[in-house]
């Protein structure tokens, strides 16, 4: 079987969707089938890899460093010519015009669905959406029904993803979730006693990422008597908003680690993670934290809490009172205990399942 991925925003410093896009193609592969992979790029290239050939699209660029192909007929192009079986689509934007062309020539259409588009805009523009939510929600419904319409499945990733298309009514609907490296991603025992606890933020620095609510927690911990350092790991708009106000607090900015080994390392030298965001439909870097022993502290809302079990985290309200309270409650569990039921947690999510899972898709659309 020929799979060939589609996605925009897809960049060397690209978070999560790189990572699942480039997973999930070293597993078709690895499992006998052939994987071509397309993203905006400078110009246009292409590269043979031993996870198949990677064809570059002029792409225009757009906020954070990323890049989005305008329109989707270069695209169309090079499924022509490579005759896909099954086109999997990272995008809800230009590329779903791929869907269409799949229809016509008799593959099937898969959209992976990264993101919610109505959460998305909320917590990207707030004010926007404080004025015009109405009005904003029903265009998301609007076109959520419409892609929805155009390919074979949508594929999500836990119930509060699935939740964007389900008040649809949209059948086509396979909820698969996502895998973590668990051998990149390990616990490092023994690990040194300390006085001052090591907080750790691995993320994207911009605004939906509620990143600043973590800063303030800091000095909310410190003012209780708990003593802190956090290491801030990752870029992006926000970046330099962020430095300003975290003048004056033990806070370090390592800006974006490319090497995930390194990356590993960080997170398991750490005695708790944050994933502050409200609006993640699942939260890779939560599953990293976790498989390094590292238990997390992250949003209620989103998609974030149904990674969380018993010992291995906690859910708080998005604010940095509620992110405080959460970091002194884990730190206040045994260190043994945490990271044995972190580790375990991360457990049940082997990329392997995923990639089962999106195979056994694959397949029973072709048949």
């Amino acid at each position: 079987m020929k799979i060939v991925q589609l996605a925009n925003f897809y960049s060397v410093t690209s978070g999560g969707l790189r990572t699942v896009v480039d997973t999930l193609g070293r597993g078709y592969v690895a499992h006998g089938h052939q994987r071509v992979l397309v993203v905006p790029g400078r110009a246009p290239g292409r590269t043979r890899t031993e996870t198949g050939l990677v064809v570059t699209v002029p792409g225009m660029p757009v906020s954070g460093g990323y890049r989005v192909i305008p329109r989707c007929s270069a695209v169309l192009r090079v499924l022509d010519e490579v005759a896909a079986d099954s086109v999997e689509v990272s995008d809800k934007l230009t590329l779903v015009a791929a869907a269409g062309w799949a229809r016509a020539r008799g593959a099937s259409a898969v959209l992976f669905s990264h993101e919610r588009l109505d959460r998305w805009l909320s917590a990207r523009l707030p004010r926007l959406w404080r004025r015009a939510g109405a009005v904003l929600d029903a265009a998301v419904r609007s076109w959520n029904r419409r892609i929805a319409d155009l390919f074979d499945t949508v594929v999500v990733t836990s119930a509060y993803a699935e939740a964007e298309f389900a008040r649809l009514a949209v059948r086509k609907l396979r909820r698969i979730p996502l895998g973590v490296d668990l051998t990149t991603f390990r616990p490092r025992w023994p690990r040194p006693d300390r006085r001052v606890a090591r907080l750790v933020y691995a993320g994207r620095l911009s605004p939906e990422k509620n990143v600043s609510a973590v800063i303030d927690a800091v000095p909310r911990l410190l003012g209780a008597g708990i003593p802190v350092h956090l290491d801030m790991y990752g870029d992006g708009s926000a970046r330099r908003a962020l430095v300003r106000q975290a003048a004056g607090l033990p806070v370090a900015f390592h800006g974006h680690l490319a090497d995930r080994a390194t990356l590993a390392r960080a997170l398991a030298d750490a005695d708790l993670a944050f994933a502050p965001s409200a609006a993640e439909t699942f939260g890779l870097s939560i599953l990293e934290a976790m498989a390094c022993g590292t238990p997390v502290v992250v949003a209620a809302s989103g998609g974030a809490p149904e990674l969380i079990a018993p010992g291995a985290g906690i859910a708080v309200p998005a604010n940095a009172d509620g992110l405080a309270r959460g970091a002194a409650t884990v730190l206040s569990w045994p260190v043994a205990t945490r990271r044995r039921a972190a580790r375990r947690r991360a457990e049940q999510f082997p990329w392997s399942a995923t990639i089962a899972k999106m195979l056994d898709l694959h397949g029973a659309l072709r048949g």
